[in-house]
């Protein structure tokens, strides 16, 4: 069973950074890619970011430019670094890993991110 694990998560002021990780112990990094997304209270879950398993990283236009996506296969860990952070930021931050033959999706059970004005 694959769980992903995120931690990093907090309350900020805007302008502020945080770095949330993600962590699926002995799979993360052979995975076939990592992805975030976020869901704030009453919206649809959004896509944040995604690295692939070559390293290929993505970003959603509303983070592009603050947000960073990075592994590390040493902690096999993947971090999402964000910057610049704005109220609208504010949501339940979650990792999908995808992983095996079929590139399965294992969904963390999120961490918060609060960005106040």
């Amino acid at each position: 069973q694959v769980v992903p694990v995120e931690s990093g998560g907090g309350s900020v002021q805007a302008g502020g950074s945080l770095t949330l990780s993600c962590t699926a112990p002995g799979r993360t990094s052979k995975s076939c890619g990592v992805d975030w997304y976020r869901q704030a209270p009453g919206e649809q879950r959004e896509w944040v970011s995604s690295i692939s398993d070559a390293g290929t990283t993505s970003y959603a236009d509303s983070v592009k430019g603050r947000f960073t996506i990075s592994i590390d296969k040493i902690r096999d860990t993947v971090a999402l670094l964000m910057n610049s952070l704005k109220p609208e930021d504010t949501a339940r931050y979650s990792c999908r890993v995808r992983y095996g033959v079929r590139c399965t999706s294992y969904w963390g059970q999120g961490t918060q991110v609060t960005v106040s004005p």
